[in-house]
C-alpha cells in the first residue's frame, strides 16, 4: 500500500484519471460525465442541455460567497452555457463563528447571484468541528442549447489558442488580501495593495462575459477555466481533454504586472498560480484576429498565444529560440502562502 501523503490541491492528474476512468454513467443521458480536462457534466434534458458543477473555495478567507457564484457560473459559461441555479454547502469553524459573519456570507452569494441573473435554490449550513476557517462549496446548475454546447476536448489541430485578460488575477487578489501587512512592510503603498486587493471585482475572476463575447463573435472550438495550478496547469488539461498537443509563445503569455511583482516577492512562479479570471480558448487559426477585435470591442484584453498540433505529448513553451516541455505544478502556487 502506497502511504505517501499527496500535498493540497488538485489530486494529480494521472490519480484522477484513474478514479474517473472507473466510473462510466449507466444513464445513457448523461452526454459528458467525470473525466480530467472539462469543466462540468452535462445531461441530455430534452430540448435543453443540463449543465452541472461543483467547486468549492478553500484558499481565500475572506469573499468566499462571491468567489464560489462567480467560480461555479465560470464552469458553466465555458461550456457554452447560461449558469441558473446555485447551491451552496456552507461550514463554519466551531471557534469563531458569529452571526455576523454568517450574514456577511450570505449578503456576498445573494449580490453575486444577482450580478449574474442567478437564482439560490438551496444548499446546507452548518458550524463544523476541526476547521480553522469557513469552507463554501458552490454547486451551479446551467442550461444550453444543444448546438451551443462547448467542450475542453473540440479542439483541433490548427486552431490558435487564445488567452483572455492575463494572469493571475485571482492569484493577485488572494496575495494581496492574504499577506496586505507584509506587503505594507515591504513598502508597498496602501493605495496598491487596496487595488491589487480589488482584483477579485476589476478586472474581475469572472469569465462569463467573456465567453459570451467570442461566442458571439467567432466559432469557438474548446474553452476553458484555469482556477487551481494555473495558467500551465489550465493548458495541460485542454490538451488532455482534446488529445492534441500544444505550442505555447512564453513571449505572448500575459502576465499581469501586479502578478509578476507579488509572485516575485513571495517567490511563486505566475504559471502555477491560481488564475480564475482568465479564459482559455480554442477557435480556427482564421478567425483569431475577428476574436482578438471582438473582444477589445467588449473592454476586454484577449491575446493569441499559441497553436494546437497534431501530436498529444507535444505541449511545449518556446521561448525565442529553445522549446522545453510546458511546466507542471504538483499543486498550486498560491498554497506557499498558507504552507508558510
Amino acid at each position: 500500500m502506497n502511504t505517501v501523503h499527496l500535498p493540497p490541491g488538485k489530486l494529480p492528474a494521472v490519480l484522477l484519471a484513474e478514479l474517473l476512468g472507473q466510473e462510466a454513467p449507466a444513464d445513457p443521458r448523461v452526454l459528458i460525465g467525470p473525466r480530467v480536462g472539462e469543466d462540468a457534466a452535462v445531461i441530455n434534458m430534452g430540448d435543453r442541455l443540463l449543465i452541472a458543477k461543483s467547486d468549492p473555495i478553500t484558499f481565500a478567507t475572506d469573499a468566499i460567497g462571491y468567489y464560489a457564484v462567480t467560480v461555479n457560473a465560470n464552469d458553466i459559461a465555458v461550456m457554452g452555457g447560461t449558469p441558473r441555479w446555485f447551491l451552496a454547502t456552507l461550514l463554519l469553524p466551531e471557534t469563531s463563528t458569529t452571526a455576523t459573519l454568517v450574514r456577511e456570507i450570505f449578503t456576498q452569494v445573494r449580490q453575486a447571484c444577482r450580478d449574474l441573473g442567478i437564482t439560490l435554490v438551496g444548499g446546507h449550513t452548518e458550524i463544523t468541528v476541526g476547521l480553522s476557517r469557513p469552507i463554501l462549496s458552490g454547486h451551479m446548475l446551467g442550461e444550453v442549447a444543444r448546438e451551443r454546447l462547448v467542450t475542453s476536448a473540440g479542439v483541433q489541430v490548427g486552431d490558435a489558442v487564445l488567452l483572455t485578460k492575463g494572469f493571475p488575477v485571482e492569484g493577485v487578489s488572494i496575495m494581496a488580501r492574504e499577506r496586505a501587512t507584509q506587503l505594507a512592510a515591504q513598502g508597498h503603498a496602501a493605495r496598491d495593495i487596496v487595488q491589487w486587493q480589488q482584483f477579485l471585482y476589476a478586472p474581475g475572476i469572472s469569465v462569463v462575459r467573456d465567453a459570451l463575447v467570442l461566442q458571439q463573435a467567432v466559432e469557438v472550438h474548446a474553452m476553458h477555466d484555469p482556477t487551481e495550478g494555473g495558467v500551465a496547469t489550465g493548458l495541460w488539461e485542454l490538451a488532455q481533454a482534446a488529445g492534441v498537443g500544444l505550442h505555447i509563445s512564453a513571449e505572448r503569455l500575459p502576465v499581469l504586472p501586479a502578478g509578476a511583482l507579488l509572485c516575485e516577492a513571495f517567490g511563486l512562479d505566475p504559471l502555477g498560480t491560481i488564475a480564475s479570471g482568465a479564459l482559455l480558448a480554442a477557435v480556427p487559426a482564421t478567425q483569431a484576429a475577428r476574436a482578438i477585435d471582438a473582444c477589445a470591442a467588449a473592454g476586454i484584453a484577449c491575446y493569441h498565444i499559441g497553436t494546437a498540433v497534431a501530436n498529444p505529448a507535444d505541449v511545449v513553451l518556446h521561448t525565442g529560440t529553445t522549446s522545453q516541455p510546458l511546466p507542471t505544478f504538483a499543486q498550486d502556487e498560491i498554497l506557499r502562502l498558507f504552507q508558510d
